[in-house]
């Protein structure tokens, strides 16, 4: 890919999945949208159609960012947004996906004081860094209270309500391949990519049979969050969801026979059809799919 710089490295990826939205070109603000263009024309496209993976380039960033942070004082946030974003190129228009590293990084911090007793917190970053970054993100949403980010991580499974959004028919699944030697190994990548309109169809279809059969259960509240996102963007974006660096713990054999989307969505069918035997049937394999991947995490 013309103009990053290539970090070697044996580090493999966090176990994280992404939900990513791309909006055209044409729906960013100037100067945000020259700033894109520019970036794009520098860069070259980081897919140039629907059946190619961001694998690579994002492989490329998460290496980068390590070893930009190594053997520095901790952080919390970088000191500066990311002016990168992930490009795709499809039928003649440029989709933007931003970086937006700062708005990720307090949510992730939000996430790390939810999850982790507060003496290893500190070990990991120290109070006052914490209360530094938190200090930052409350100036921060004064200037930007509209801001939303156009990545969502998961690490170590893909919510079942990520694939209320896609089809069977939108999923892309590439083995790894070797490349030449300098240039190493292309990774493996499973990805979903859908419009933007069948993205929010699909959610509103799914969330109105879960609200009928099943209101207040958490893949109903978790539907009604995924659309409200997704009417954040612009009408005419593109919605992927990654499986980023999970291909690297769950391995080829079991990627192969991975159709959680087709799986929910047979689930909802049969909701519909008032089936309930027949959708926590399906509900249960793709739950049971990523309760083995989440066991990894305890694994040593």
């Amino acid at each position: 890919m013309r103009g990053v710089t290539v970090v070697r490295t044996s580090v493999l990826p966090p176990y994280a999945a992404h939900l990513r939205v791309y909006e055209p070109l044409g729906a960013y603000p100037e100067p945000e949208r020259a700033r894109w263009q520019a970036s794009a024309a520098a860069h070259g496209p980081d897919a140039a159609s629907a059946d190619a993976p961001v694998a690579r380039a994002a492989l490329e960033a998460q290496r980068g960012a390590l070893a930009e942070v190594a053997a520095r004082t901790p952080r919390a946030l970088p000191e500066r947004e990311s002016e990168r974003a992930f490009v795709r190129l499809l039928d003649g228009v440029l989709y933007v996906c931003p970086w937006s590293v700062r708005l990720r990084s307090w949510q992730a911090l939000d996430e790390l004081r939810a999850s982790m007793p507060v003496a290893l917190l500190d070990t990991v970053l120290p109070q006052a860094v914490r209360e530094d970054a938190v200090a930052a993100q409350a100036r921060w949403q004064v200037a930007h209270p509209d801001a939303r980010p156009w990545i969502l991580t998961s690490r170590w499974e893909v919510p079942v309500r990520w694939f209320l959004p896609f089809g069977a028919e939108d999923r892309r699944y590439l083995p790894a391949e070797p490349l030449l030697e300098e240039e190493g190994e292309e990774p493996a990548a499973l990805f979903y990519l859908t419009s933007m309109a069948q993205a929010r169809r699909r959610v509103a279809r799914g969330y109105r049979v879960l609200r009928e059969r099943l209101p207040g259960a958490p893949l109903t509240l978790g539907a009604e969050q995924v659309g409200r996102w997704l009417e954040e963007f612009h009408p005419r974006s593109l919605v992927e969801l990654d499986y980023g660096g999970l291909v690297h713990a769950i391995g080829a054999r079991r990627l192969a026979v991975d159709h959680s989307a087709a799986e929910v969505a047979a689930g909802l069918d049969a909701l519909r059809a008032g089936d309930s035997a027949g959708a926590a049937l399906a509900y249960e394999v793709v739950a049971e799919r990523w309760r083995r991947v989440q066991a990894l995490r305890q694994a040593n």
